[in-house]
């Protein structure tokens, strides 16, 4: 999340998430090992089936989810709703021209797991 912002307090915005998992799960080629979310971002560890591009599952997961946030934060009664869409409209204007709201930081950042130790850390 961009700003380290707390974003996953409400139920409704993990649901999105979870949701998201399922259907890159079932359509997209993506295998859920293990996740946590937490206020502020989402650990993972995922793979993606033979023929699939982790990559590209993860900007599809990201932008889907970005769109469905925004959505529901001006749908709910959100007491932060003015505040969290000018932050994230302000990432968006700073970085990202033609964008109306950034949620997500830019990239993806994955981390090789080479050995059981390194997995039991994670």
């Amino acid at each position: 999340m961009v700003g380290w912002v707390d974003l996953f307090t409400r139920p409704c915005y993990k649901d999105i998430i979870i949701n998201s998992l399922r259907y890159c799960i079932n359509h997209k080629g993506l295998m859920v090992h293990a996740y946590v979310i937490m206020t502020s971002h989402i650990h993972m560890l995922v793979s993606a089936k033979h023929g699939y591009l982790l990559p590209s599952i993860i900007r599809d997961f990201k932008t889907y989810t970005s769109k469905q946030l925004v959505k529901e934060i001006q749908e709910v009664n959100e007491s932060r709703k003015e505040w969290l869409l000018n932050k994230f409209a302000f990432e968006a204007n700073r970085k990202v021209r033609g964008k109306s709201f950034k949620l997500w930081r830019d990239g993806f950042h994955p981390v090789e797991i080479l050995n059981g130790e390194m997995l039991y850390q994670k």
